[in-house]
């Protein structure tokens, strides 16, 4: 008897499954998404797997055979002669890959060097501007070092390369003769080029890290490898193809690193997925109460019943894991032609990987298999009484007092460790603080106030929705409608809008650390290169006053402005003092505050870098006391910065607070900016303060001109990561969207009867349709505010745990635009379900329910 009546009751509800598929294609309709991104990311990795093997140019492909010391040694230029005298060998050249920190103000430039032919199939670059170098301290640059140090043909670069010695530095100037673009893939690091004798003797190596070696054909290869190991003792030879095999699994590694760091995120997708189907599943089981009420009251027990219910949601799970592989195996067979028409060369995945599809179907199968386990066994608990009574609706019951608890624990547990992490927070200049540790403890607590979110949702939808709906209110009848109907189901409304809070909490945190973190790059980049050029006395002395006069006369040069620094004693420590003028140094470049205010200081005030503020212990408002030899100055701070100061200084006063100090009248640094922008107006500004010193009252070298327009731009591989790793986590707010269709889609079915009383009642169709769409745009209201309510406070312990010196800046803007975005997507949602709403016929109010 069991085997038949099992089979009668799955039976029943695969029917049902048949009779109304609509239900289900709303259920499965999150699966089918995260199913969809999920092989989208295993379709991402093949292109980029087929792009970096198709297109890598690390290795020439008329590379035969490379050439290397088993001993890790320099092939000299005697090694080199004998690999070409090679019978065989039509061409060899050598490889070395150097470089030097270039000459400025930021310490931290360098500049790789590599050697190359520069023209023929052994090349690895080509001129795109100027010529290739020939001849001693000649080089060219590729693009990027031409851009992020503002080199043009013709202008020049200081090279900070070890003396022979072997202790000091010496500094050597070499002309840009050109600026090549390169094929090959490396660290993305700013690379100069020269031919291979010119640049060991530039940098004084004995010889080369590596031989390529063309032959004249690839079956002489073979024979010109083993005369290569007997003219070179010690030579370890590889064939071409070899190394450009390894070159290329290293590069696909790379790829692979951050498809990996991808998929972190694509698992959120996939949690709000389970989270989005186990709501949707509760709503269509609770719809369908007086069915599985009559199979209570005919015999079927609720264990069956929940087991047939649970194929039921596998079954739809299956199939909405069928439908997303094949969705995103055909958007991968179109991404290839799409992204070449806008000029992005990327190879198609050659066939479809059946493992992976298999699985992501297999799993998709399993995530509605966990969503709909917890319903089911509610569903099945139904009462065979049930069956003489109208069907009900989710309701609007906020689960009892084990969620509550639960939710409490979570909070109280969220709560401990954000207050832990707060009272450890490091201050500046702390270098032993674990900050790997401090953010992992971050996203424990993160995770924590989020299922507290998801067990007291219930209870905060309507104290929130209380705030936010007055507006709504005064709009009419839709208006009080849409917040009537979505407070009066608490439970349902929590389980859209928790979905929705989770993808605005990590898209707006996202966000704020990424601002907090680009604004304290600017402020770096501003304490690195606070202007183009600064010129000092080469032995530590003073400045001739009319330096300034004949620097601004210039029409090349802006900005000019020469100041003074002294040596002061805090506390009873060393410290540096200057008359700079902060206001001065390049405006909106992110040079801020901590506390207080930067602008022209008054008497007896004084700004102070943040290491120097924090062991005194000192903010706006308070005194410090300042001695130079034996006068104590009082001052009042008017502002603390977030990191340390401009030139190294540690406290900015006054130029007559300075004199007090004891500082002499000659200037000490003179700053200037370029009058033109670009590489071009750089490059004539270099050459004016060039000819400036190098004039006849000025040719004897006791000023040095450092050239600092070698700052560093925006880093675009930075900015890349942090747009692709936004737009994953809006695949959250997708999932969340689908959520609020289905579950607009669901409950319009559900409240067919409501909607034709209020017609019957005189409300019209219009207003029915806007009523439903007040709905879910409430929906996205609530999820956003929830969202950013728990991602701001977490957003700012990152921040500081992350870089103490970063100020925490609020994207308003951003912030504004993804909630007003999410709202019109929401709304947008319920516009078909709100069609379908606003054409019930008011005979409905009168019909027999389901």
């Amino acid at each position: 008897m069991r085997s038949p009546w099992r089979a009668t009751v799955l039976g029943s509800q695969m029917a049902e499954l048949l009779r109304r598929p609509g239900r289900f294609a709303a259920t499965g309709l999150s699966l089918l998404i995260a199913a969809f991104v999920v092989f989208g990311a295993v379709m991402a990795q093949q292109i980029v797997t087929a792009t970096v093997v198709d297109r890598f140019r690390g290795t020439p492909d008329a590379v035969s055979l490379v050439v290397t010391r088993n001993d890790a040694a320099d092939i000299g230029e005697a090694g080199l002669d004998a690999i070409r005298e090679t019978p065989g060998v039509t061409e060899a050249v050598g490889r070395f890959d150097g470089g030097a920190p270039v000459g400025g103000s930021a310490a931290d430039r360098y500049l790789a060097l590599a050697a190359d032919p520069g023209t023929g199939p052994l090349a690895r670059v080509r001129p795109v501007e100027g010529a290739y170098p020939s001849g001693p301290r000649r080089i060219a640059v590729d693009t990027r070092a031409a851009e992020a140090y503002g080199l043009v043909p013709g202008s020049s670069l200081t090279l900070l390369l070890p003396a022979p010695d072997g202790e000091s530095t010496r500094r050597v100037p070499v002309e840009i003769s050109g600026v090549v673009r390169s094929a090959a893939t490396g660290t993305g690091e700013p690379t100069g080029y020269a031919s291979g004798p010119d640049l060991l003797r530039l940098l004084g190596t004995p010889g080369y890290s590596r031989v390529d070696v063309r032959t004249e054909t690839p079956g002489a290869a073979t024979q010109a490898a083993e005369r290569i190991r007997r003219a070179v003792p010690g030579a370890v030879v590889r064939s071409g193809d070899e190394v450009r095999g390894e070159e290329s699994r290293a590069a696909v590694a790379d790829a692979s690193d951050t498809l990996e760091l991808a998929g972190v995120f694509l698992a959120v997708a996939v949690g709000a997925a389970v989270l989005v189907a186990t709501s949707t599943f509760r709503i269509v089981f609770a719809r369908r109460v007086r069915q599985l009420a009559l199979l209570r009251a005919v015999g079927a027990t609720s264990r069956r019943l929940a087991a047939a219910l649970v194929a039921e949601g596998a079954v739809v799970g299956l199939l909405a894991g069928a439908a997303g592989v094949l969705a995103a195996w055909g958007c991968a067979r179109l991404v290839p032609p799409v992204a070449g028409r806008f000029g992005h060369d990327l190879s198609a995945p050659a066939a479809l990987p059946l493992p992976q599809a298999a699985l992501t179907v297999l799993g998709t199968g399993l995530l509605a298999v966990l969503a709909v386990l917890a319903p089911s066994v509610a569903a099945s608990r139904v009462s065979p009484l049930q069956a003489l009574r109208t069907a009900t609706s989710e309701g609007s019951t906020v689960n009892g007092a084990g969620r509550t608890v639960l939710g409490v624990l979570c909070a109280a547990g969220a709560v401990l460790l954000a207050r832990q992490q707060y009272a450890g927070l490091p201050e500046p200049g702390d270098t032993a603080y674990d900050r790997f540790a401090a953010l992992t403890l971050v996203v424990v607590s993160g995770g924590l106030a989020f299922l507290a979110l998801i067990a007291l949702g219930p209870l905060l939808v309507r104290p929130v929705l209380s705030a936010l709906a007055v507006p709504l209110r005064r709009t009419g009848a839709a208006g009080r409608l849409a917040v009537a109907g979505v407070g009066g189901a608490p439970g349902r409304a929590a389980s859209v809008s928790v979905v929705v809070a989770l993808g605005v909490c990590l898209v707006g945190s996202t966000l704020t650390c990424l601002a907090s973190l680009d604004a304290y790059e600017r402020y770096r980049r501003t304490l690195e290169a606070p202007a183009d050029f600064h010129l000092y006395a080469g032995e530590g002395g003073t400045l001739d006053r009319t330096l300034v006069a004949d620097l601004a006369a210039r029409p090349e040069l802006a900005d000019v402005t020469a100041f003074r620094t002294a040596e002061v004693a805090d506390d009873g420590r060393s410290a540096t003092v200057t008359d700079l003028d902060l206001t001065t140094v390049r405006s909106g470049t992110g040079l801020t505050a901590r506390t207080g205010a930067l602008g022209r200081l008054g008497p007896a005030e004084v700004v102070v870098d943040a290491e120097h503020a924090h062991r005194l212990g000192v903010e706006a408002g308070d005194r410090v006391t300042l001695t130079s030899a034996g006068r104590p100055v009082r001052l009042t701070v008017a502002a603390t910065l977030p990191g340390a100061g401009p030139h190294g200084a540690n406290f900015f006063v006054t130029p007559a607070d300075l004199t007090r100090l004891g500082a002499g009248p000659a200037p000490t640094l003179i700053t200037a900016d370029a009058a033109g922008g670009g590489a071009e107006g750089r490059a004539r500004a270099h050459r004016a303060v060039t000819e400036t010193l190098t004039g006849p009252e000025r040719g004897d070298g006791r000023v040095v001109a450092e050239d600092a327009a070698t700052r560093a731009g925006p880093d675009d591989d930075l900015r890349t990561m942090a747009t692709t790793v936004v737009l994953l986590l809006c695949l959250t707010v997708l999932v969340a969207v689908a959520g609020v269709a289905t579950t607009a889609s669901l409950t319009v079915v559900e409240r067919r009867r409501e909607f034709g009383l209020l017609r019957a009642l005189g409300l019209g169709g219009a207003a029915v349709h806007r009523m439903v769409t007040l709905e879910c745009a409430l929906h996205g209201v609530l999820g956003g505010v929830l969202g950013l309510a728990l991602g701001l406070p977490y957003a700012w312990l990152v921040v500081r745990a992350t870089e103490v010196s970063a100020p925490f800046t609020v994207p308003a803007g951003q912030l504004a635009t993804v909630l007003a975005a999410l709202v019109l997507v929401t709304a947008a949602a319920g516009t078909i379900p709100a069609l379908r709403a606003s054409r019930t016929p008011p005979t409905v109010a009168v019909a027999r329910g389901d």
